[in-house]
């Protein structure tokens, strides 16, 4: 399988294959990184732990730590621990193997639609995504590599950069906001739309850590990774229609930077809240 350079493919990686009950294999895109891209394993953990859960449950929260690099030249194996079902929640467990080694864990839990009390936060004011450009155009300036690197690998997504452009080297306050949404429409499964959400939600993240120190992921002198993350799906939403993906980094220490996003559908409403924990190591000069 080739890296998912449209929305179907994504889906296609999505689509995992049944081994036994509660077990899982997923593929692996044919792809330049030299390791799995965070995104693709929490999202095919989620669709694993969504087979065996009750209908009508939707996910509405997910946790999870990346223990060790995945190897894409192989198939992952996603072991789901049906944890709990009471009368409105369901938990389970997933585990991610490769060569018999854990990789990943993630804990979702599901629940049944409830009314209740309501607010949230605002939407920040930005400008409309097609005022916007593209992220991969973006990234060829600043990275000063080509803009046919960035769609190899995520041309599945439509990312639209809603902050203010800096140049290389430039400080900038620990912020940055996207638009994102599928490059093509995805159907109707609500599941598919939380895994696409989740695939895109480790995107851009830790970006916002290194904007104070001049940087950005994806400079060779910074060694990058996600080391958790957590996802909490507060309305419905659609993955292919655009979503305003608001982040920000209050603390980077101990080669560790903390960021946290607000999802919000482009009429206003919250719909996912996001924190991730990401190595930020500087690497060692080569001789």
């Amino acid at each position: 399988m080739t890296v998912p350079q449209s929305t179907r493919e994504l889906l296609d990686l999505l689509d995992l294959e049944t081994i036994e009950v509660g077990l899982y294999r997923g593929r692996q895109p044919d792809t330049a990184l030299q390791r799995v891209f965070g995104g693709q394993v929490a999202s095919q953990a989620l669709v694993a732990a969504a087979r065996t859960g009750e209908e009508g449950r939707s996910v509405h929260s997910l946790h999870a730590y990346f223990l060790r690099p995945g190897d894409p030249s192989v198939p992952i194996v996603y072991d789901v621990e049906r944890t709990r079902d009471g009368r409105s929640f369901s938990t389970r467990r997933v585990v991610a193997r490769q060569h018999g080694d854990v990789i990943f864990y993630l804990s979702a839990s599901f629940q049944v639609p409830e009314e209740g009390l309501d607010h949230q936060d605002p939407m920040p004011d930005v400008p409309p995504p097609d005022a916007c450009p593209e992220l991969g155009d973006v990234l060829a300036k600043v990275s000063k590599r080509p803009r046919a690197e960035w769609d190899r690998e995520w041309a599945s997504l439509d990312v639209r950069y809603a902050g203010e452009l800096a140049p290389p080297g430039q400080r900038r306050e620990p912020v940055s906001r996207v638009w994102l949404k599928a490059s093509d429409p995805i159907g109707d499964d609500p599941v598919l739309h939380a895994a696409v959400l989740t695939y895109a939600s480790d995107l851009t993240l830790l970006s916002a850590a290194v904007r104070p120190h001049g940087t950005y992921i994806g400079d060779p002198r910074l060694q990058p990774a996600s080391l958790d993350h957590a996802m909490w799906f507060h309305r419905p939403f659609r993955a292919d229609e655009w979503l305003l993906y608001a982040q920000d980094s209050p603390n980077l220490a101990g080669a560790r930077g903390y960021s946290r996003g607000l999802i919000f559908a482009r009429d206003g409403r919250l719909v996912a809240s996001v924190a991730q924990e990401g190595l930020l190591r500087k690497r060692r000069e080569q001789p």
